[in-house]
């Protein structure tokens, strides 16, 4: 509770700013740029920089991690086939089910875990993102009504993924870490300075952007991702988790990945890609309700 309380009073913070006019659209668009290109990307180089290499248990939490995503993926596309799920609503609840909020996962590391659990949680949402953003582009553009050459969609991908500033402070990160390098100390204090304000930023924003809308229309479908999502994902991590013989601090960043609400990148790239936006906005914020609870319990356990 002690963890997750702050989290969700800075949602809500968000949230009543915006209702109240304090924040408008122009201001969370602008904060969602500051921190996706210039501070989460460095908050990331820095805090795996700065930690010392692990012994390949870095590896293995990756690998668990990344079968559940792959599982879950799967399963949801047996529910596209199996509940019928029209074309235009499947790419965006496939994602529903799977893609996790980094924010609010780094946020609650950070508070729970501390400098060990931020290094594993940074290495393996590094190696996590290309491989979700392969899934959901790929399905969304396998449904989409607007077909595009093949061409088309590669350079779509590939540029998704060779540009992504959170890749690349965890690839940098990883890279000066191998080295054993050191930050200088005005060097330690500007990033230290300018991380600072992340988080906070970060979850106004999030919480400025959550909606209402379509929840009434889509709340079957929005269940059903969340139940995969909160639910599933976790039990299923948990399993793997074990038996790759995780334990401690990365077995614990581990179950905080599982358990996280949906990310709001679902809705751009549903809306970038032709799927259903309604949808993914009542997704996002069903599954950022409930992730309250799935967060409980696995700090819990």
């Amino acid at each position: 509770m002690n963890a997750i309380f702050p989290i969700f009073i800075l949602l809500l913070l968000g949230s009543l700013l915006k209702h109240f006019g304090i924040t408008n659209k122009i201001f969370l668009k602008t904060a969602d740029k500051l921190v996706y290109f210039i501070f989460f990307p460095a908050m990331l180089f820095w805090k795996i920089g700065s930690s010392a290499p692990d012994k390949g248990v870095s590896v293995d939490l990756c690998a668990a991690s990344i079968l559940a995503v792959v599982i879950v993926y799967l399963l949801s596309l047996l529910s596209i086939r199996w509940f019928h799920i029209p074309g235009f609503q499947a790419g965006s609840f496939s994602q529903a089910c799977y893609r996790f909020n980094t924010y609010i996962g780094m946020a609650i590391v950070m508070t729970t875990l501390g400098e060990s659990g931020i290094r594993y949680f940074g290495i393996l949402i590094g190696f996590a993102i290309p491989i979700i953003n392969v899934l959901a582009v790929g399905t969304l553009i396998w449904h989409s009504n607007k077909k595009k050459s093949l061409g088309q969609n590669i350079m779509y991908l590939l540029k998704a993924l060779i540009f992504n500033p959170l890749i690349l402070g965890c690839v940098a990160g990883i890279v000066f870490s191998r080295f054993q390098l050191s930050f200088a100390v005005f060097i330690d204090n500007t990033f230290r300075l300018m991380t600072s304000v992340t988080m906070p930023l970060a979850l106004i924003s999030i919480g400025g952007s959550l909606t209402l809308a379509g929840l009434k229309q889509n709340i079957k479908l929005s269940f059903l991702a969340a139940g995969l999502k909160l639910l599933i994902l976790p039990v299923i991590g948990c399993l793997l988790l074990k038996s790759f013989f995780i334990t401690g601090v990365p077995f614990k960043a581990g179950m905080i990945f599982f358990a996280l609400p949906t990310s709001t990148a679902i809705y751009v790239l549903s809306a970038q890609l032709d799927s259903d936006t309604q949808m993914a906005s009542a997704a996002i914020m069903l599954s950022t309700l409930l992730s309250f609870v799935s967060l409980s319990a696995v700090l819990l356990i």
